[in-house]
């Protein structure tokens, strides 16, 4: 999760690290904690952190048992059992373009 925009100003070989930036720009880099935390720059450049408070994330165990979770399913031994509707059960209920809303025949509405 970016907490951090970083910039460069190659004119005056330095980079700046600010706060995230709320909108994309041209030439910006937004930063994970982990990385603005041992950013380093060139020898002979100047690394300026205006207002980035680098300490440790809040409280994600939630996140990280997520992303464990994800990962152990995505990295397994074997493949996801593959399981296909039938096409009698299922009804469609919008489209646009090549995208379709379906939903089970069978689910109350």
């Amino acid at each position: 999760m970016p907490v951090a925009t970083l910039t460069y100003d190659y004119a005056h070989s330095a980079a700046t690290l600010s706060p995230l930036s709320p909108s994309e720009e041209l030439g910006a880099y937004d930063l994970c904690l982990e990385h603005a935390r041992n950013l380093q720059v060139p020898s002979g450049w100047r690394l300026d952190r205006i207002g980035v408070a680098v300490r440790q994330k809040a409280n994600s165990d939630w996140l990280d048992n997520l992303a464990d979770e994800v990962r152990r399913i995505g990295w397994g031994d074997e493949p996801p059992e593959q399981s296909h509707p039938d096409p009698d059960g299922i009804v469609e209920l919008g489209r646009r373009g090549h995208l379709r809303v379906i939903a089970d025949a069978a689910a109350p509405r």
